[in-house]
């Protein structure tokens, strides 16, 4: 999996609250078993018009954002299906942070299993990035994962909690096969003596 370390990118502002799995991602593109190629459906129905055009008051469709890597977004992102195509189309389409006061938990789980980091942060300090994400193409925000902080563009610094061990997989980019592997010494010593005390098994 790609280690997730840092991150300096420009900042979509979503102020939705209960975006669910199937806005970010409907149901008609659930089809596939492969994680990429799902980024020009992020969104769908939202970005796009009926026949198929871009709806220009989206915001990934303004040209301040079509390359923002991090959305700002509305309470309870992810709600609804436990669909893990949600973070593949975030990925394949170059988000790799979600800034919000709250996940869904089977989506939040998701995201760390696809190298996307979920942050969770206080209301008033949404208000406070949705703000810095309003400025468009200088909607640029830092984020360190090892100090666990979130720099603004005027240079004002948010810190935030994660899970030491959802943490150290990010750095290390591991999924949860890596960590897994991680412990197959362990495994081996551990068979290797379950199959000298009991040879019968």
């Amino acid at each position: 999996m790609e280690k997730f370390e840092s991150l300096t990118g420009v900042a979509a502002p979503l102020p939705i609250i209960n975006i669910d799995t199937d806005m970010i991602i409907p149901k008609q593109y659930l089809k596939t078993i492969k994680r990429t190629g799902l980024g020009t459906a992020l969104f769908s129905e939202m970005r796009y018009n009926d026949d198929g055009s871009e709806n220009p008051d989206f915001v990934l469709n303004k040209p301040a954002y079509r390359e923002a890597s991090i959305l700002v977004a509305g309470d309870n992102f992810g709600c609804g299906s436990s669909r893990e195509h949600a973070p593949w189309a975030l990925k394949d389409y170059g988000i790799r942070c979600v800034i919000s006061t709250s996940f869904a938990d089977i989506f939040y789980n998701n995201c760390f299993k696809n190298s996307i980091l979920p942050i969770v942060v206080t209301p008033k300090q949404l208000e406070v990035l949705l703000d810095d994400a309003e400025r468009g193409s200088n909607a640029t925000l830092s984020i360190d994962l090892e100090a666990q902080t979130i720099c603004g563009p005027d240079g004002g610094t948010i810190e935030f909690d994660i899970d030491p061990a959802r943490k150290n997989a990010l750095l290390e980019g591991l999924d949860d096969i890596g960590l897994t592997l991680g412990g197959a010494k362990k495994i081996d010593d551990f068979e290797a003596g379950l199959a000298a005390e009991r040879p019968w098994i």
